[in-house]
């Protein structure tokens, strides 16, 4: 495994593309940029073969043709970003690449709707944390991306933005909440966009659009105010085409102030020549087996890192499924708990403002005993110390990101009834909370199919703080099985 300074990894990426591939590609039109990734697009910026303007021009190019068919970007602010291309910007590994926010984030000036009628209106004062580092980066952004409710669904239908359709089959869903930054990736507008995860929220939609994206471990992004963090159980990063993508964005966004709580972990620039011991577990924490398809492909990555020279050993979760699935419902539902309070002191009816989904998860905590959040985050350090100790015997473990492949449109809707929609969730979605709830990073890696043409990712996750273990790994499975040439039928290009 090889570390890069910032200095060094804009050097590598300018040596990436050769001066005669760039000259050939941008005498085509615009949308030729789709075949570029977000470490390439800026090294043909820092050679002058490209100016950041005409990145810009030709992403809202590629938004104007793709959008209306999947409904990803929801608000634009491009004569923003047009402005901004023409300046001079700072300098960085991805300076001039044109970029996408998640809708729960704040952009100066612009509306930060939450995809969610009680904050549909409201206009962000100041720049999130996050939005500061895009843009200190040399970044452009552009718009901001579907998602639900405050982010609280595995799927993106919000009633307000309405749903983002898979690029893959438009009648599917993209997952969520980070559903409309992958399905604009993987429908090419731009290479790389911004997400977030609070239960799967990164992996989830990577895994359902094909995509490649990792989830920090907890506190590696610092985030002032927590940024609407669930019980500090959220982080940020992005969905990407290629690893190195995500390990650049990832480098450029972690803390690595001097009292940073974990170690920053640099730019991981390819895959290390360590073995590693990989537990794989295939039955989710429901107990249930998942779709045959879902099977079939996690155990085809499990074959390929068997031939990769890495052992793969059986293994299942120390954690106690029924009791944690509980307790991660419990912090979940306190979030629209008080989303109920805030519709109330605003003399607005929790009704009218927020979705059937929201509204049952406040009811689901209202029934909860006094003390039950306070006694569900002292067992997440139980888990956390559960997960820690399974690390000590294992270098990765690898499971499903999903129990199936991408739902229908509608099956996980917010306005299904609540207690349906509730043991849909949970069935779905069973195998990434764990992984915040103990702060340990997770990835979703676009290796398999399933039979009727929908991607399926396979989750690899590490000990907390090993973030360049699971780059190294990514690279190296990106090498020998590569994904990145793949594209849905709704593409760009």
């Amino acid at each position: 495994m090889t570390m890069m300074t910032r200095r060094a990894l804009m050097g590598s990426a300018t040596a990436a593309l050769t001066t005669a591939t760039l000259k050939s590609r941008f005498a085509h039109a615009a949308d030729d940029f789709t075949t570029m990734d977000a470490v390439g697009m800026a090294a043909a910026a820092r050679n002058k073969q490209v100016t950041p303007l005409e990145l810009v021009d030709a992403a809202i190019a590629r938004i104007h043709a793709v959008n209306p068919k999947v409904n990803a970007v929801v608000t634009e602010f491009f004569d923003k970003a047009r402005a901004r291309a023409k300046t001079k910007l700072p300098d960085g590994p991805l300076a001039g690449v044109p970029y996408l926010i998640k809708d729960l984030n704040d952009v100066k000036g612009e509306r930060t709707t939450n995809g969610s009628r009680l904050t549909a209106k409201v206009i962000a004062k100041a720049n999130g944390t996050i939005t500061d580092k895009v843009l200190n980066a040399g970044m452009i952004i552009l718009g901001k991306t579907n998602t639900p409710e405050f982010g609280l669904m595995a799927s993106t239908e919000s009633v307000l933005l309405g749903p983002y359709r898979n690029p893959w089959n438009t009648d599917y869903s993209t997952g969520g909440s980070s559903g409309g930054a992958a399905a604009a990736v993987a429908s090419g507008m731009v290479p790389a966009a911004h997400a977030s995860d609070g239960g799967g929220s990164i992996r989830i939609p990577a895994s359902c659009c094909g995509l490649f994206g990792l989830k920090p471990s907890t506190g590696r992004m610092r985030l002032v105010g927590l940024e609407r963090e669930p019980a500090g159980i959220s982080v940020e990063n992005c969905v990407s085409r290629t690893v190195r993508d995500s390990a650049t964005i990832f480098a450029l966004s972690e803390d690595i102030s001097a009292n940073a709580p974990l170690k920053p972990v640099g730019f991981v620039s390819g895959p290390s020549k360590r073995r590693l011991k990989i537990a794989f577990s295939i039955v989710g924490d429901t107990g249930k087996e998942p779709h045959p398809d879902v099977r079939a492909a996690v155990e085809a990555t499990a074959k390929l890192c068997r031939l990769l020279g890495h052992e793969i050993v059986l293994a299942k979760s120390p954690v106690d499924a029924e009791r944690f699935t509980d307790a991660f419902l419990t912090v979940w539902a306190s979030g629209p708990a008080d989303l109920v309070k805030l519709a109330k002191s605003q003399k607005l009816k929790p009704e009218d403002v927020l979705e059937p989904w929201t509204l049952g998860l406040a009811e689901f905590y209202a029934k909860k005993p006094k003390g039950a959040l306070a006694q569900s985050l002292a067992y997440f350090r139980t888990v956390e110390a559960q997960i820690a100790e399974f690390f000590t015997h294992h270098d990765a473990w690898l499971t499903p990101v999903l129990s199936t492949p991408p739902p229908r449109l509608g099956e996980q809707a917010p306005t299904v009834p609540f207690a349906t929609l509730y043991d849909r969730i949970v069935g779905y979605a069973t195998y990434t909370p764990v992984h915040n709830a103990a702060g340990t990073p997770a990835m979703s890696v676009p290796l398999g199919m399933s039979a009727s043409g929908l991607p399926i990712g396979s989750q690899f996750a590490a000990a907390k703080g090993n973030e360049a273990l699971l780059y190294a790994l990514a690279y190296e499975l990106e090498q020998a099985q590569p994904w990145a040439g793949k594209h849905p039928p709704i593409w760009a290009g």
